[in-house]
């Protein structure tokens, strides 16, 4: 259980026990960040715990060194603009140390990658990502609504937002049906027609409202149908 283990410890010392005002100074001082050792620390500590093995007492010191070298690396390299970016690519690098000293006690391994069931699967959510809202976008092009209309009704709205609630609508609609709960895809339906349908009703444009309610029957209805057709 070293992958388990050494995972709890990485959220535990990461997010819970990291308070933003250790991320901000670290930021601001990089090495000179008495935090940023602070934190090393208590990862090495949190592993040292969990594993509770001293033949093990290496792979918690190992923990703490990778964990120091990616914070530094994050610290120097990113900026305002690439900030997002740097925090996943952190978490990944923290995640393959653990998955790498894991797949050395032979406690982690690949096999799954070879199980049609879970390609299926990752097959149908990726499908169900960007390429349905490429056939969604297609399908609804010849009904695109006037960009006049569109500003008319839509003062303020968030970058690629549609899309992005799209995918994820459609990810877990496919993940509802998977585990037979047929209950969560009218969630979602409901709570989609609440905050969507009723600004649109107020702003009285039909036009855009049908067009709308095209593309969410769509993303529902590629969601539902790729999600039977792999059960």
């Amino acid at each position: 259980m070293i992958f388990t283990k050494l995972i709890l410890a990485h959220l535990l010392g990461d997010f819970i026990l990291q308070p933003n005002s250790w991320v901000l100074d670290k930021e601001k001082h990089k090495l000179k960040s008495k935090f940023l050792y602070i934190h090393v620390l208590i990862h090495i500590i949190l592993s040292f715990i969990f594993l509770w093995n001293l033949e093990l007492w290496w792979v918690a010191v190992l923990v703490g060194i990778t964990h120091f070298i990616i914070d530094v690396a994050k610290l120097n390299f990113q900026t305002i603009k690439n900030k997002k970016n740097w925090f996943f690519i952190d978490q990944l690098l923290h995640l393959l140390v653990i998955a790498g000293v894991s797949f050395y006690f032979k406690e982690f391994s690949f096999e799954f990658f070879q199980n049609n069931d879970f390609l299926k699967i990752v097959m149908a959510a990726l499908f169900l990502t960007v390429p349905a809202s490429i056939f969604i976008k297609t399908l609804l092009s010849s009904w695109t609504p006037a960009p006049d209309t569109i500003n008319n009704i839509q003062t303020e709205s968030l970058s690629n937002a549609g899309k992005y609630i799209g995918i994820l609508e459609r990810l877990l609609v496919f993940t509802f049906i998977l585990v037979n709960h047929w209950e969560g895809v009218g969630f979602m339906i409901a709570a989609k027609s609440v905050f969507r349908f009723s600004d649109l009703a107020q702003a009285k444009q039909r036009k855009l409202t049908e067009y709308v309610l095209i593309g969410t029957l769509l993303s529902f209805g590629m969601a539902v149908l790729t999600g039977i057709l792999i059960k």
